[in-house]
């Protein structure tokens, strides 16, 4: 578990230095335990891969001033677990679950059981993202999603996809925009 760990908080790191991640910013992330663990997707749940992920990002997401919103599996209609405070100052609705192992996922879990106040809520636009194991994170991305390749494109066995946002370019041809 300890090279999950490394490889997660390596992925995030790279993720926030070519994103150009800044402090209050949301990062949305997807996480397939099964998948880490070499297993298909939603059918070999790990608690040890989900905390290993957990390990890596938590420090990162701390020194940069960054909220998560992990991503419940379809169980949950892909429902987001955040703290209850950046839910309320984003205008996010509150649903009422508690995710679980074979019911939102093990990272899911993880993540409800580290944050202070933790809530659920049904969907958010995210700045940055991590989809790790085939999530499809995409539905919690603001509107232009630019695809981000990192050095590492598994954690674990799991295929690692990420992405930045930006504005969207409105104007055509005789607009001039900022490098995004």
């Amino acid at each position: 578990m300890d090279m999950i760990t490394k490889q997660a908080n390596t992925a995030v790191r790279e993720l926030f230095e070519a994103a150009g991640i800044k402090p209050g910013q949301l990062l949305v992330i997807g996480c397939s335990s099964s998948e880490i663990v070499g297993e298909k997707i939603g059918k070999g749940s790990s608690m040890d891969a989900a905390q290993a992920v957990w390990a890596g990002i938590a420090p990162v997401l701390a020194e940069y001033g960054v909220a998560i919103a992990a991503q419940c599996c379809e169980h949950l209609n892909r429902a987001i677990i955040m703290e209850r405070a950046e839910a309320e100052k984003r205008g996010y609705e509150i649903v009422n679950v508690i995710p679980q192992p074979k019911a939102g996922g093990s990272f899911a879990v993880t993540v409800y059981n580290n944050l202070v106040d933790p809530v659920a809520v049904e969907a958010c636009q995210a700045d940055a993202g991590l989809d790790i194991g085939g999530t499809l994170i995409g539905m919690h991305l603001k509107r232009v999603a630019v695809p981000v390749r990192l050095s590492l494109n598994h954690i674990g066995q799991a295929l690692l996809l990420c992405a930045r946002t930006r504005p969207k370019f409105i104007g055509g041809s005789r607009a001039v925009y900022a490098e995004a």
